[in-house]
């Protein structure tokens, strides 16, 4: 976390997570806009946006916004950050249904379970990582 994003595109739900990174984050650069996906990217197009991102101006201000993003990662992720108020309530509501998701807790355990809920809600987002 606390890095810059060289946004490339290349199906699903890339284009609009390539838009959150570059347009709203402002943490990145794209290396292909997405309409332009059947084209070859050149290694010099693909140089001169790790310039831009590494060894710019620019590039300072993108690194220092993804630092910042990263640190309120880190402390939502904390005890009593907001994504972890988030997690202890969606765990709260989902032990209260009926038998569907019992049998499926006991089944893969409630880690394993999240692990993978979590793992596959939030696998194209810039600041995932996969569960140990």
């Amino acid at each position: 976390m606390g890095v810059p994003i060289a946004a490339w595109p290349m199906h699903a739900d890339q284009p609009k997570n390539g838009f959150l990174v570059t347009e709203i984050l402002k943490i990145g650069l794209t290396v292909r806009e997405w309409e332009n996906r059947e084209e070859i990217v050149s290694a010099s197009t693909i140089e001169n946006v790790v310039r831009k991102l590494m060894a710019s101006e620019e590039g300072d201000a993108f690194r220092k916004r993804a630092q910042e993003l990263g640190e309120v990662v880190r402390h939502s992720t904390e005890k009593g950050g907001a994504s972890q108020i988030e997690l202890d309530s969606f765990i709260a509501h989902i032990t209260r249904q009926d038998l569907v998701f019992t049998s499926t807790f006991k089944y893969f355990g409630y880690l394993s379970f999240l692990c993978m809920l979590i793992g596959h809600l939030s696998a194209s987002w810039p600041f995932s990582r996969p569960c140990a």
